[in-house]
């Protein structure tokens, strides 16, 4: 038994220098030295915007910078061949390596088409506010800097549901294509905008069977070629859940592996609806508990005015620990992005103390909370703003302790709303090492808890170095342990 860390190993403003990958094979050791055990990489094909692409605008899947491309032969992130170099780098430095695998939609294609299509409401996708009529579309994927290497399948109108620019009138809108497939959207448990199958570009047709075919065989390759050890499923929410049973189950079929896989069914605050997707998939997958990071940054910004008791209600990793990837933020959480939903600085090493130093759940660290981070981007507001991230302190002695105390049974102390704390007795094969947590999101705070009668007349010290005052433990078993005003303690044994 052994606890696991992810790192998220990347970020959205990541320099589109062809780096990361070189970077990645001179880290692997250290990085595993540090306590992490899985890399979640990001996508590794070419992107329709070339080595500025982030990826998650696929053009060619195949291509995982070795073809002359959108401008380029590397990716953003590296070329093919480094690329094979880091995952074996990473590998035989005792990590795993987790593929972003974005299969939702396709952009920047080659040709257009000419194909019948209904304007929908971009509000209730349901509703169509025009008849039938022949729009100019970016549908047709004929990968010509690849010339049939891997595979010959071309992508056309039939393969796909919907876009979003018409090139004949130059207007953008959501258009609903009409294939052979059908004449509306696919079935998708997501009601949101009446149904949410259409997120972007050139959305990738599940119903048509030469494409769910052709998924498979690139699915085979890509493992063949590549080597992975488990999946990040991008955009699942817009897809039909039965495609990836299938499509999952043919993969671990063929690798014989069991391919860890955590989708991205990001909808913070609805807990059912991602029990809902689990139900529909057969657990067959892990998600992001993207109620904890909501949990999060709210409580960040509430500061004591949260019930800290209250930060695992709704939440996945409440419910169904066994499926929850924990996390504080992510590529499309970080400020200025997408789905921007920052947690505050001064609550992240409380927010890492809650998913590192817990029994329950699977934690993922950001590459900024490791690394820092510094870019510059347009906001909201119209505006350029410049963001420097720095790494979250003592994030290292976090993971430290993460690998070789957090074991053994969990003890809560959630009994007041701004200081919370709970313990973990340890396991003989860590060395019987416990831990005992405590923090505040107000005043400096004190609790008495219990670690267990084998640690009597041992002394504890805060390992995060926030508290001076050692601990003692009495006969049986407890101790008094305090933490300073909004902030993390953590005590070990000598």
């Amino acid at each position: 038994m052994e606890n696991f860390t992810m790192l998220q190993y990347f970020q959205w403003y990541y320099p589109a220098d062809g780096s990361l990958w070189n970077k990645m094979t001179k880290e692997a050791n250290q990085l595993k030295a540090f306590g992490i055990d899985t890399l979640w990489l990001p996508p590794a094909h070419k992107g329709m915007e070339g080595q500025q692409s982030p990826g998650y605008d696929v053009y060619d899947h195949y291509d995982l910078g070795e073809f002359d491309q959108k401008g380029s032969i590397a990716t953003k992130y590296g070329t093919k061949e480094e690329l094979l170099q880091a995952i074996k780098a990473a590998q035989q430095a005792g990590l795993q390596v987790y593929m972003d695998i974005v299969l939702n939609h396709l952009g920047g294609a080659d040709e257009t088409e000419k194909v019948l299509a209904r304007k929908v409401n971009p509000e209730n996708r349901l509703e169509f506010i025009s008849e039938a009529y022949e729009i100019n579309a970016y549908t047709k994927f004929t990968f010509p800097g690849r010339n049939g290497k891997y595979s010959g399948f071309e992508w056309d109108f039939q393969c796909f549901t919907g876009v979003d620019f018409d090139e004949a009138t130059g207007e953008s809108a959501i258009y609903s294509i009409q294939n052979q497939y059908g004449d509306a959207w696919q079935d998708v448990l997501d009601t949101e905008n009446g149904n949410y199958d259409y997120l972007m570009l050139a959305d990738v047709d599940f119903r048509n069977p030469s494409v769910t075919e052709e998924l498979k065989r690139w699915g085979e390759w890509f493992h063949n070629t590549v080597n992975f050890d488990g999946f990040r499923l991008d955009a699942i929410k817009h897809m039909p859940p039965g495609f990836f049973n299938d499509w999952l189950d043919h993969m671990r079929s063929v690798t014989g592996k069991e391919l860890f896989t955590v989708g991205e069914y990001w909808s913070p605050g609805k807990l059912d609806d991602m029990l809902k997707y689990i139900e529909a998939t057969g657990e067959r997958m892990s998600l992001f508990d993207a109620c904890l990071q909501n949990n999060f940054s709210i409580a960040s910004k509430q500061g004591n005015g949260f019930d800290l008791t209250k930060i695992f209600d709704g939440t996945l990793v409440q419910v169904k620990p066994e499926l929850a990837v924990t996390l504080v933020e992510n590529h499309d959480t970080q400020p200025l992005q997408s789905l921007e939903q920052t947690v505050d600085y001064w609550f992240r090493s409380l927010a890492y103390a809650l998913i590192l130093l817990r029994t329950t759940g699977y934690p993922c660290i950001f590459y900024p909370d490791l690394y820092g981070a510094n870019y510059c981007d347009k906001g909201n507001d119209g505006s350029a703003h410049e963001i420097t991230l720095e790494p979250v302190p003592q994030i290292q002695t976090l993971l430290g302790l993460r690998k070789n105390n957090v074991y053994g049974e969990q003890q809560d102390y959630f009994d007041h709303p701004n200081c919370i704390g709970w313990t973990a007795g340890g396991i003989p094969e860590k060395g019987g090492s416990g831990i005992a947590v405590i923090l505040s999101n107000g005043d400096a705070g004190v609790k008495d808890m219990e670690i267990g009668k084998e640690f009597a007349g041992k002394v504890f010290r805060d390992r995060l170095g926030n508290v001076e005052q050692e601990v003692y433990i009495n006969d049986e078993g407890w101790g008094t342990f305090h933490c300073m005003a909004g902030s993390v303690s953590a005590y070990t044994a000598d």
